[in-house]
């Protein structure tokens, strides 16, 4: 059996992984602020919710703790930026240090699963990140000065957008036209661009491997 035929039986396994949608090299939405640093995985998505080994389904336990009085969902926190109507769209801000704490990759799972296609904080722990980025979630990290003045113009007016352009790696405030760059690695910039996980990425560059899979050993 060759290697690719290995590859492509592996993928069929994989049919349900979340993907982020090619078409959206450019997010332009609204955002849902958490004004608070320090947000780690358990207050992301609870321990009692990790039983479950797919993807979905997650989402509607985001910041369970939070969202709800004494985990009743007949009473939702009011102020709680995910039960307020004025806060809408597919951008998560939160404060620095977001997504520390244990390494659950379901926060990232939790995050995808409820609408959200990027967050966007001043840092993030490096396995929520790598989490993030695996699962079609993009983790938009900008300066403490930058976060601020989203914040300010979310304040100013919830319903202010935010345009996120992956492929020139900058995030703008579009009501004051203020930018900033970010960083990304090339290798998940490709793949989200692409709408790849790992292996569709090896299978994009099958003819090339094959090709030199082909070439004399001396």
């Amino acid at each position: 059996m060759g290697v690719f035929s290995t590859i492509e039986e592996e993928k069929k396994k994989q049919l349900n992984t979340a993907k982020f949608q090619s078409e959206r090299k450019v997010i332009l939405s609204a955002a849902v602020p958490i004004e608070l640093e320090n947000i780690d995985t358990d207050q992301i998505i609870p321990a009692r919710f990790l039983k479950a080994t797919t993807r979905e389904g997650f989402g509607k336990n985001l910041f369970r703790d939070w969202r709800y009085e004494n985990n009743d969902e007949n009473k939702p926190v009011k102020d709680f930026a995910l039960n307020n109507t004025i806060y809408s769209g597919r951008l998560l801000v939160a404060g620095k240090n977001f997504g520390c704490g244990s390494s659950r990759e379901h926060a990232a799972w939790a995050i995808k699963d409820y609408g959200f296609d990027a967050v966007v904080s001043s840092f993030f722990a490096d396995i929520f990140k790598n989490n993030a980025l695996n699962n079609f979630l993009l983790p938009v990290q900008v300066s403490d000065a930058f976060l601020g003045k989203i914040f300010e113009a979310i304040n100013k007016n919830p319903g202010t957008e935010l345009e996120i352009n992956l492929e020139e790696q900058y995030i703008k405030i579009t009501s004051t036209g203020e930018q900033e760059n970010f960083d990304i690695n090339k290798y998940k910039k490709t793949c989200l661009l692409n709408g790849y996980d790992d292996i569709d990425y090896l299978l994009s560059m099958k003819n090339e491997i094959e090709e030199f899979e082909k070439q004399p050993t001396h």
